[in-house]
């Protein structure tokens, strides 16, 4: 079957969308995504071809998941998401622990956004070591570690918590990393939106003088353009 499922992806590649990719995707040297290679697949056609191999075992979803190819690692992301929604208790720690065993492989936004959420995020739901668990990550040199923090408080902002989601907030508003920086502000926007925005607004006007540009930039996007200016000059 795992044949059978590169075989697909080989099928559906394009060449000169894989160099479009690999610019996106910045993976040139010393950039973020060094050394990442694409086959040239868009996110809904690597979907169709996980679905139609939904029932591939783990052990072939670790090979996948080992892949240089980019859109391989997705598709094998992507098995796991499914696994995780449909399977019982023992299949869904199987999954959540599966992932964090190879979360070296989880190398770019991409992926880490399209399975964070519905796996770590979803499985912390219900375990009493949530924030145990994303404060680690959160601590994590890895730029991809410490975004799987941040998007798998995703979660409990759909559950209607937003508590994690600024807890870790917290931790990394003072990152480095623009890609940290768009995941932040990104997710504080989602608490505005799906929780309450006096939420997510009592937040900002605590920390809104301390965060980065492109993260306020973020966080600020769905306010009306009178509020958004206050929080960019400093008049809030």
């Amino acid at each position: 079957m795992l044949t059978d499922l590169k075989r697909e992806l080989t099928a559906r590649a394009r060449p000169e969308h894989a160099r479009l990719l690999a610019r996106y995707f910045k993976t040139g040297p010393g950039q973020y995504g060094e050394g990442d290679v694409f086959m040239g697949l868009t996110v809904p056609q690597v979907r169709e071809v996980a679905r139609a191999f939904s029932g591939l075992p783990l052990t072939d979803v670790r090979e996948l998941l080992a892949s240089e190819l980019h859109e391989e690692r997705l598709c094998a992301l992507l098995l796991l998401v499914h696994m995780f929604e449909r399977g019982d208790a023992k299949m869904r720690h199987a999954v959540y622990r599966f992932y964090l065993k190879h979360i070296s492989r989880i190398n770019n936004w991409d992926l880490v956004d399209l399975s964070a959420p519905n796996i770590v995020g979803e499985y912390l739901l219900e375990t009493k070591d949530s924030g145990a668990v994303l404060v680690k990550l959160a601590k994590s040199k890895s730029v991809w570690s410490r975004r799987i923090a941040v998007l798998s408080t995703f979660a409990f902002i759909r559950a209607g918590r937003h508590l994690p989601t600024f807890n870790i907030a917290r931790m990394l508003i003072r990152d480095q990393h623009d890609l940290i920086h768009k995941a932040v502000g990104w997710m504080l926007r989602e608490v505005g939106k799906r929780i309450d925005r006096e939420t997510e607004e009592e937040f900002l006007r605590r920390h809104y003088h301390v965060m980065p540009r492109t993260m306020l930039r973020y966080a600020i996007e769905r306010l009306p353009k009178r509020q958004q200016q206050a929080y960019l000059t400093g008049r809030v």
